[in-house]
């Protein structure tokens, strides 16, 4: 018996001895298991670092790549070629046909590029801008005494200013610039209204178009009111004929002994509605400074509407000059005036008829007393492009002789 206790604990501790080898030996691998995974772990961190370096360069990379494309374009809108972006054209063309029949026998047949002219516009932010008009009359002129045929016409610079928004709804332009009095003196493209030629009313009292060397200030209301306020060059009419239209300087080395004053104000807020007032002062449209020449003050006055609703319209406009001085008094020149009613009605998209009548005192070194009737049709070819035809009827109240009627035909365009 205590000799096979005796082989049972040998047995025992032979197995425990060899168990303790082979679990050394495990520890002795596992342990080089685990150096080998720790440098392996470290070797992926170590790479793993390399590419967040390399991610974050490609990003920098990129991002300054963006730099240079958006400096490239703003250099590219900068350029001579980007410029062009603010830049503005257009114009209007008019081309007429007069045949008239004189009391006195006489006769007019003629053709004629009345008007061609040109807009230029340049936007240099969102509050500055430049625009300018250039027109060349009847066809242009004759440069020398050595030019082919007898051009009559005019090259003419109508504006050039500058505009600034310096707060909400309110500018202030400076230049050359067209006068806000009437209808027609600032819109007067040929397809915004009837008739071949312009309304003689306007023309020579107003007198459109006007224009002159000064500054403004321009107020738009939220309620659709607007408020217009110069100061600028007036009129020259140093010739003592009484000629209104013949005194606008245009801007052309104008006199300016006596600055002149416009003030005008306009609505429209109601839909198809246009109301307008204005007033124009001159101490002395002769620009002479003194008492007792021909003309010593002058004033116009002048208010019209204009009023579409679907196919029918309505214009009509009064207009008068108030002058004082011995020399006009005394040739019956000191009160100048006008006015007109036109009614109109459009049936067609592309077709409408007119009707006016005018009746106009005014002085060209001598009293004028003048009734006109006219009537006709646009065909419009498209918004901007009329087709026009109309009969006048015109009468001279002073000296029937220069009474005539005949007909016009015309073209006008603006783009």
């Amino acid at each position: 018996m205590q000799i096979k206790q005796l082989v049972c604990s040998f047995a025992v501790s032979i197995w425990l001895t060899a168990n303790a080898a082979s679990a050394s030996e495990m520890i002795m691998v596992d342990k080089a298991e685990y150096e080998e995974l720790r440098a392996a772990v470290k070797y992926l961190m170590e790479e793993r670092q390399k590419q967040q370096v390399a991610v974050e360069e490609a990003k920098q990379t990129a991002d300054e790549a963006v730099e240079v494309a958006e400096a490239a374009a703003e250099a590219a809108e900068s350029s001579s070629l980007g410029k062009f972006e603010n830049l503005s054209l257009g114009g209007y063309v008019e081309a007429h046909y007069n045949n008239y029949d004189y009391n006195d026998g006489n006769e007019k047949k003629e053709f004629d590029l009345h008007r061609f002219v040109l807009f230029t516009g340049y936007e240099y932010n969102d509050k500055l801008r430049f625009f300018s008009e250039m027109e060349i009359e009847h066809g242009g002129v004759q440069d020398t005494a050595d030019g082919d045929g007898a051009l009559g016409g005019e090259v003419e610079v109508e504006q050039a200013y500058i505009e600034y928004d310096f707060v909400n709804n309110a500018s202030a332009r400076a230049g050359l610039f067209i006068l806000p009095i009437g209808m027609l003196n600032e819109t007067h493209e040929p397809d915004t209204f009837y008739g071949v030629e312009r309304n003689s009313v306007e023309k020579y009292i107003v007198p459109t178009t006007w224009w002159e060397i000064g500054s403004m200030v321009t107020f738009n209301m939220d309620n659709g009111l607007k408020f217009e306020g110069a100061v600028h060059s007036g009129l020259n009419m140093s010739n003592d004929d009484g000629d209104v239209r013949g005194g606008r300087q245009k801007g052309s080395n104008a006199e300016a002994e006596n600055l002149a004053y416009t003030f005008a104000a306009t609505y429209t807020g109601m839909q198809g509605l246009e109301l307008g007032v204005s007033y124009h002062y001159e101490d002395d449209p002769s620009q002479q400074d003194g008492d007792g020449g021909y003309i010593e003050e002058g004033s116009l006055m002048e208010a019209h509407i204009a009023y579409n609703s679907g196919m029918f319209g309505l214009r009509a406009l009064y207009a008068e000059w108030d002058f004082e001085g011995d020399g006009i008094e005394a040739d019956n020149g000191d009160e100048q005036k006008g006015w007109y009613i036109e009614p109109s009605i459009r049936p067609l998209a592309n077709l409408g008829f007119f009707a006016r009548y005018e009746d106009l005192e005014y002085f060209k070194g001598s009293e004028k007393n003048v009734e006109i009737m006219s009537v006709g049709a646009n065909y419009y070819l498209h918004e901007q492009v009329a087709l026009k035809a109309d009969y006048i009827d015109y009468k001279d109240n002073v000296d029937s002789s220069k009474d005539f009627d005949g007909f016009n035909l015309g073209v006008g365009l603006s783009f």
